[in-house]
């Protein structure tokens, strides 16, 4: 017996052995043969009785499971246990191809195989167990092709839903901290946190006392019970507390405040902006009731819808039903955004709930004495589902029963649209709601300076009194790139970072951008856009100049809040914010001038220096010498104490006359 696997040569019929001669028997040339090319008449056969025969003397090595793949055109075994059918390969049959299910035999006259007519019980028990594999396609071909479309298959399946899907994370499992993070797809795109040392006052109404009328500023300084008195512009004075009668088409700018406003005077005041360092916080007489569905602007006339409603159909429809409720004289209101596709019960129960909080204010106006706080802004989960809440929010995690119960009376009072796709959860896992979303690493990295970029450059955030300042690096961005496409790429992906951050961190103001020089104009419009384009997800009014000849970009930016440094973070008592202090060597210096300075007097006999321990160590080491030379020339005794628990920017010099 050969190695040829497809038939015995001394068993082949009369006739197909010369024709066979010099054919490659091997199955991966015959089924080449068949993918290349259809078949011929002749080059398929049925089986012969001697190769039944032979195949019988194989049966030992075949499992007895008939695992082993049939070949197509094979009839079902004795057993009645039909083979599973392969797909065969695309190919146009032949005359001599057999159907399914029959065998072919040599005639005695031609010795050509022709169709058999036993029936598979009439064949051996034999012959059932071992099949030759000469015309079926391999079974290694076809698990190849699967596992060549498995991975494409992984490869382009589309992104799940869960990447893109919005979650709200609330932890208010401690007191002394509330935090807030909206995520997108694992990322952090907003976060709020407002603590027991920086509890929030925007929004709350006082009644308030001028103590300054400012003519040169005008405007009047206002004491409404804090530490910092309020500064309340002239623009923002209501007419109802001038002084005296003016004329309906008087603009305040030609009014002097001081005729108008006077020591002393009670006012209601509304907070618009926090206090931050120095300055106190800025005040408004014309005082906003914010809603879910609208804000309502007490003695002011004017209405609108807001911007962001583009559609007119929506527009017209909230037009009808707001002039369907009946809203008093003298009071204004603003459709906002959230009122999309609301019905109108809910938005007359917005109208009353906001006109009954108006009267409440009103009634402690007259009875309360000044200063004294009115009305005071709801908690942090309550200003976030009012202000920022949207359908899109598929899941809002709670760490703390009372904020869930919180949670769920906000989202009952929706319309159904607007919250059936939104589920509320209380937290129960072992870690920390935040831990366990990964979610404490990108918030401290909103309190560093430098915010690395995705291909390895970086952007430092410098924010000042008066302005903040971004500085775009290239960093290892240029790797494998030509030049301009690199600095193109670091200046992209700072225009999209920078909008976060500006965001995660309300810096407001002045905000200058220092982007990379590019040559190409082309670049240039490109950066432009995109940090366009990703402020447009910004709630705060902001806008924008086009980059400079020398790469600078000025953005102007609302400021919602005081940033989320404020209530997290204390000046150093050390550097007082500069970052740096002395080194050993320099402050040893200073204390020694100092020390000169001080031994020149007549009446000093004795000097004792309580320094830090390192700058101690180091004028005794190192500046021996001076010392005893001071002494020997003014006689004085001078000592040099260590203290170990003294910070490194203190110390206390005495000059003694005894």
């Amino acid at each position: 017996m050969t190695n040829d696997t497809t038939k015995p040569t001394d068993d082949r019929p009369n006739g197909h052995s010369a024709e066979n001669n010099g054919e490659d028997r091997s199955i991966l040339s015959r089924v080449s043969k068949w993918l290349k090319k259809p078949g011929k008449p002749g080059e398929e056969g049925g089986l012969s009785t001697s190769q039944t025969a032979q195949t019988s003397d194989r049966a030992d090595s075949v499992p007895a499971s008939g695992e082993t793949p049939r070949p197509v055109g094979e009839a079902a075994s004795p057993t009645g246990d039909r083979p599973r059918r392969r797909k065969r390969p695309p190919r146009r049959r032949s005359k001599s191809a057999r159907p399914e299910g029959q065998q072919t035999e040599p005639t005695a006259e031609q010795g050509q195989p022709v169709p058999s007519t036993a029936t598979a019980t009439e064949r051996p028990k034999t012959a059932a167990p071992a099949r030759p594999p000469r015309q079926r396609p391999p079974r290694p071909r076809k698990e190849t092709e699967h596992s060549k479309e498995a991975p494409a298959s992984s490869e382009s399946r589309p992104v799940t839903k869960g990447d893109t899907t919005l979650k709200l994370l609330i932890n208010t499992d401690e007191p002394e901290e509330c935090r807030l993070v909206l995520l997108e797809g694992g990322r952090v795109e907003s976060f709020y946190v407002e603590t027991v040392s920086q509890a929030q006052t925007k929004g709350n109404i006082y009644k308030g006392r001028v103590t300054a009328v400012e003519a040169n500023l005008q405007a009047a300084f206002i004491d409404y019970g804090t530490e910092k008195n309020g500064f309340l512009p002239f623009g923002d004075i209501h007419p109802e507390y001038y002084a005296s009668e003016v004329a309906a088409d008087t603009h305040w700018k030609d009014l002097p405040i001081q005729d108008v406003l006077s020591k002393g005077q009670e006012v209601l005041v509304e907070v618009v902006k926090e206090a931050t360092g120095n300055k106190g916080a800025t005040l408004t007489t014309f005082l906003s009731l914010p809603g879910r569905y609208l804000v309502l602007m007490p003695g002011s006339d004017s209405t609108g819808i807001s911007r962001k409603i583009e559609s007119e159909e929506e527009r017209n429809k909230l037009r009808e039903m707001i002039e369907s409720v009946s809203i008093p004289e003298g009071i204004g209101y603003i459709v906002r955004t959230a009122s999309q596709e609301i019905t109108k019960t809910a938005l007359a129960q917005d109208v009353r709930y906001l006109l009954n909080l108006w009267k409440e204010i009103k009634k402690k106006g007259q009875t309360e004495k000044a200063p004294a706080l009115l009305h005071k802004e709801q908690n942090i989960v309550s200003r976030f589902l009012r202000d920022h809440f949207t359908s899109e929010i598929t899941e809002i995690l709670v760490d703390a029963e009372e904020a869930l119960a919180q949670v769920n009376n906000f989202l009952e009072l929706l319309p159904a649209a607007q919250r059936k796709s939104t589920v509320a959860k209380l937290h129960k896992g072992a870690q920390p709601l935040f831990h366990q979303y990964h979610v404490e690493k990108q918030i401290e990295q909103i309190y560093q300076p430098t915010v690395p970029l995705p291909s390895g450059g970086s952007i430092v955030i410098n924010p000042t009194e008066a302005l903040v300042a971004i500085d775009v690096n290239s960093g290892r961005t240029g790797k494998d790139k030509s030049f301009e496409d690199a600095i193109f790429l670091a200046n992209m992906e700072a225009a999209e970072e920078l909008s976060r951050q500006l965001r995660l961190r309300d810096l407001g103001g002045l905000i200058v951008v220092d982007f990379i020089d590019m040559r190409d104009s082309k670049h240039i419009r490109e950066v432009e856009k995109k940090v366009r384009d990703c402020m447009k997800r910004d709630k705060a009014k902001v806008d924008f100049s086009k980059i400079s000849k020398f790469g600078l970009m000025q953005i102007s930016r609302q400021k919602m809040a005081a940033p989320v440094s404020v209530g997290s973070y204390r000046i150093c008592p050390h550097c007082q914010g500069r970052g740096m202090v002395r080194s050993v060597e320099t402050q040893a210096l200073v204390h020694i001038r100092h020390i000169q300075t001080g031994v020149t007097r007549k009446d000093v006999k004795r000097v004792v220096c309580h320094l830090p321990m390192e700058v101690a160590q180091y004028i005794l080491n190192k500046k021996r010498q001076d010392l005893m030379e001071l002494e020997q020339e003014h006689q004085v005794e001078i000592s040099i104490i260590p203290e170990a628990t003294m910070p490194p920017t203190e110390s206390k010099i005495d000059f003694l006359k005894e």
